[in-house]
């Protein structure tokens, strides 16, 4: 791991500091150094997998982690990505059959998992991988402690991110990468007092999983749940912690389930995800009035693009806008030749950054990450103006064509959740026969006039893009990362089942 240096001051200065508290269960640091060393023995002491199909410079063992939120998923992570080895960490919540595509690729010299009947153990086991259970563990986790080696560099994590197909891409990254990006965030996002901080992510996601390393590199105490739930989170929220980090939906759940005093301990919010609305910000004002809320914007292949500062700045930020660049990042709108387009011109986004992932190991369409001499591009389309502040579009390969125009869902949403009582949005294209592709619109909260939907983006949008069908969603389907699942709201738009209802003018 980048930050094995670190934990070891950490533990040299504050062994008994609690390091990592999930559902209850806690380890401090010198729990969790001490288990990481005994973990990394047993790795060491593995026969290595002969059926390996790709090669991984400077790696000799591949420990693959598909334990969701579960408290020793910390000290597998320390462990599995110490020299020489490197760690997968794989969802458990994603549809079997796409665990087992992963896991066979991998070959992993190791399966680590939370329950010996889960689906990633039998899979594992059916493909005479060694399967090891989080919990029973065949060996002490209280043995002697070594050193682990602190000046790593090379590959230490390969990650899984979807793109314009069912597969999942297999990205990796380097020591070098994060150990960059974590210095620059220790400043950037103040955390040289490691304030307390709670992320109810998947830790299998890079949001959550970014989180914990920052947080163990600051020598905080990192919270999580091993489940969602937004009561629960809440609750935890109000015991002290000081930072949220966290998706939009999440927080926006917060805000629904607590009906206590504002919560005044807490100094940051951070989201990402998707790009936060002004009504989501009042929310947290009202609920965090102390903190300071930004959010960045940023893909796992790049890491960090820009942060915003929305409230509780010296200055706050355009709410239109995702920020400016994250230090060492330079951005750039380019058009279809790669020529830069300069300000307040739509085109694609490009970075040249530091930060920036190797590649893939598999699943490379084309069609998303893509490195050419003018920098690195996740396909995303926006516009910077005279200030440096990007404002991202949406995506090009999501570009729907109506009646002849181009219109991109993000700006149609962002219209959409400005409407007063909309708390959420999600557009999308459908077939049709005159215009090629109709709009539709889904959207949370208490609006169920199409009419009042309809005028307001009146004020806001070309004619063209106005949705020409809205529909209602009382809970939205969400993914593991806490998301909104958009693929089953558009099938449920399709099918006509209840989930959705037609909202009339």
């Amino acid at each position: 791991m980048p930050i094995h240096r670190e934990l070891l001051r950490h533990v040299t200065e504050r062994p008994e500091k609690p390091a990592v508290v999930i559902d209850g269960g806690s380890l401090s640091y010198g729990e969790l150094y001490s288990r990481a060393c005994a973990i990394h023995r047993f790795i060491q002491a593995l026969p290595r997998s002969k059926r390996r199909s790709f090669d991984l410079p400077g790696v000799e063992k591949l420990v693959a982690v598909s334990l969701g939120n579960h408290i020793g998923f910390a000290g597998y992570f320390v462990a599995a990505t110490a020299l020489p080895n490197a760690c997968a960490v794989i969802d458990p919540m994603m549809p079997e059959a796409r665990i087992e595509r992963i896991v066979e690729r991998l070959a992993p010299d190791v399966l680590v998992v939370n329950d010996a009947a889960c689906p990633s153990a039998e899979i594992g086991r059916g493909l005479g991988i060694p399967v090891i259970v989080a919990g029973t563990e065949p060996f002490s986790l209280t043995a002697k402690t070594d050193a682990f080696p602190v000046d790593a560099e090379g590959i230490f994590l390969i990650g899984f991110t979807s793109g314009t197909t069912a597969e999942p891409k297999a990205y990796y990254r380097s020591r070098q990468q994060w150990r960059r990006s974590l210095e620059r965030g220790r400043l950037v996002f103040e955390l040289q007092d490691a304030p307390s901080t709670l992320c109810p992510g998947a830790l299998a996601h890079g949001l959550a999983l970014y989180a914990l390393v920052e947080a163990l590199d600051a020598g905080a105490t990192f919270h999580s749940v091993g489940k969602w739930d937004a009561g629960a989170v809440a609750q935890i929220l109000s015991s002290g912690i000081e930072r949220l980090v966290a998706v939009p939906t999440h927080v926006a759940g917060i805000a629904r389930a607590w009906a206590g005093e504002p919560m005044t301990s807490l100094r940051d919010v951070l989201t990402a995800g998707s790009k936060l609305n002004l009504g989501e910000i009042e929310s947290m004002r009202r609920l965090f009035p102390k903190a300071r809320i930004r959010e960045y914007y940023g893909a796992s292949e790049i890491g960090f693009m820009t942060v915003s500062t929305l409230a509780g700045g010296a200055s706050d930020f355009p709410i239109d806008r995702v920020g400016q660049a994250y230090p060492g990042v330079k951005i750039s709108i380019r058009d279809p030749e790669e020529n830069d387009v300069g300000t307040d011109v739509p085109g694609t986004i490009f970075v040249d950054s530091d930060l920036i992932a190797d590649g893939y190991l598999w699943g490379d369409d084309g069609q998303a990450f893509r490195v050419t001499p003018a920098g690195a591009t996740v396909g995303d389309l926006g516009e910077i103006d005279a200030n440096g502040m990007l404002r991202v579009i949406g995506r090009a390969g999501g570009m729907m064509i109506t009646g002849g125009n181009n219109v991109y869902p993000a700006e149609v949403e962002s219209a959409l959740k400005s409407c007063p009582d909309v708390e959420d949005a999600v557009v999308f294209g459908l077939p049709d026969a005159y215009y090629g592709q109709r709009i539709v619109a889904v959207v949370s909260g208490e609006v169920t006039d199409a009419k009042i939907l309809a005028d307001h983006c009146a004020g806001k949008l070309a004619r063209f893009k106005i949705p020409r069908q809205f529909y209602h969603i009382g809970s939205w389907p969400m993914t593991s990362s806490g998301k909104i699942a958009r693929g089953q709201v558009e099938a449920s738009v399709i099918s006509g089942d209840d989930l959705v209802l037609r909202l009339s003018a």
